[in-house]
């Protein structure tokens, strides 16, 4: 019997661990993800790949964060408005 009180124990001890540990991880997105947002759309902003080519269009940025493709960190580039 006394066992089975102590494994109920333990267990309870890890799982308060675990929601403990989750729920500070839940507190620090939170912050991340109120940051003001800033409109670079007319900016013509792009992150290009160097290996593929690849490009992705910044329309919006937060706090600046390169991706990577193919394996390396993206170049940002900023291009002359499009004449059209």
């Amino acid at each position: 019997m006394v066992r089975l009180v102590l494994a109920f124990l333990v267990a309870l001890a890890i799982a308060g661990f675990g929601i403990w540990v989750l729920s500070a991880i839940g507190r620090n997105r939170d912050a991340v993800r109120d940051a003001p947002l800033e409109d670079v759309g007319p900016l013509d902003v792009y992150f290009v790949c160097g290996e593929c080519g690849t490009e992705f269009r910044v329309e919006k940025l937060g706090e600046l964060q390169v991706p990577r493709h193919c394996g390396e960190t993206m170049r940002v580039e900023q291009r002359p408005a499009s004449l059209s």
